[in-house]
């Protein structure tokens, strides 16, 4: 009988026979076994009587699939005798029950270079019903484009697999809906959350936004000569960059106003001399905060422009020459000679 028998339904039952006749045959019947069904007796034209099981209580084969009765059928006589027949009533399924999410909301954090192919997490629903009623097959419901090609579920396990790379500065967080469908049609949603954590993938970036081509070798200290910019795409810890200044050089890294991290300056802090070097070939490393640490370099070129700090000095402090007194006019005497440090224009020396 199918649980989804009305109340009231009848199942006509085999009768009992008895060769005695009058009070000694056959007289009644009676049911007992469960309160789900009930006896009931009809009369024939000659005066048979008929049993037929009557449906009391609607069925659920979840909770009962089979019922045992005895249906006992007695006769007149002193003392009475009787005769009993076993019925055994197999309940049948219907698609009655939908199936339920161990979870309503599913909840997995994983790194973001977890490898393709990786299960992250798996869904389980349960169908009271058996057979291709309690059958169940998952899908996933997907809201964007990307989050149609990086996830899969096997529709008989449950298991959601990577089926592509993740990129934490790309995409932080995963909506989905998990659904489980049994064979009759119904199903049942549950939403899964993928949020993606982030790993040290990325090197800081060291980039000039601004800069001095060339410093006078006069320019006071504390000068800002060059004005940086550093990017690093992790976050937490992975991007928080140091930055620093390799070698005994006159200058130094100092914060501007927004943040150290993003935003160095590079500022002149001691002295200057042309004389003694002209140019800088400055190494800067920025290096994050990651387990392990990446870094980044960069180089820039200072060059040192000339100041007039230099005066002429002439090979000797006194020269001397002998010149006899007949020697014609126009005649060469001796020659002097002077030398500036200085370049161009301010190491160029006129005589009188």
């Amino acid at each position: 009988i199918s649980e989804t028998t009305a109340p009231g339904s009848r199942f006509t039952l085999a009768r009992a026979h008895d060769p005695d006749s009058g009070r000694n045959s056959l007289q009644s019947y009676e049911l007992s076994g469960d309160e789900h069904f009930s006896l009931a007796v009809q009369t024939g034209p000659g005066g048979d009587q008929r049993p037929e099981l009557v449906l009391a209580k609607a069925l659920d084969r979840e909770e009962a699939a089979f019922h045992d009765l005895v249906l006992t059928a007695s006769d007149g006589g002193d003392p009475a005798r009787t005769g009993t027949a076993r019925i055994h009533v197999t309940v049948l399924d219907a698609n009655d029950n939908a199936p339920v999410f161990s979870q309503a909301e599913y909840t997995v954090r994983v790194p973001e270079d977890v490898p393709v192919g990786s299960v992250l997490v798996t869904v389980t629903a349960t169908d009271a019903d058996e057979g291709l009623n309690g059958h169940l097959k998952y899908s996933l419901k997907k809201e964007t484009d990307m989050t149609l090609h990086s996830f899969n579920v096997d529709s008989e396990t449950g298991s959601v697999t990577l089926v592509q790379s993740l990129d934490f500065e790309e995409g932080k967080d995963f909506y989905l809906e998990v659904q489980a469908k049994d064979g009759g049609g119904l199903s049942d949603t549950a939403k899964l959350t993928i949020a993606v954590t982030d790993v040290n993938d990325n090197a800081p970036k060291l980039t000039v936004t601004s800069q001095l081509s060339a410093i006078s070798e006069d320019t006071p200290s504390e000068t800002v000569v060059a004005l940086l910019h550093v990017e690093d795409r992790d976050s937490g810890a992975n991007g928080e960059v140091r930055c620093t200044l390799d070698g005994d050089v006159p200058f130094r890294l100092q914060s501007s106003q927004e943040s150290y991290y993003s935003q160095p300056e590079l500022v002149l802090e001691r002295a200057l001399d042309r004389e003694k070097q002209s140019f800088f070939e400055l190494v800067l490393m920025a290096v994050d905060g990651g387990d392990p640490a990446m870094s980044g370099t960069l180089q820039i070129r200072v060059n040192v422009t000339d100041a007039n700090d230099n005066p002429p000095v002439f090979s000797k402090r006194v020269y001397e020459a002998r010149v006899a007194e007949n020697l014609p006019a126009g005649s060469l005497v001796l020659k002097v000679r002077a030398t500036d440090a200085d370049a161009g224009s301010n190491g160029r020396v006129s005589y009188s």
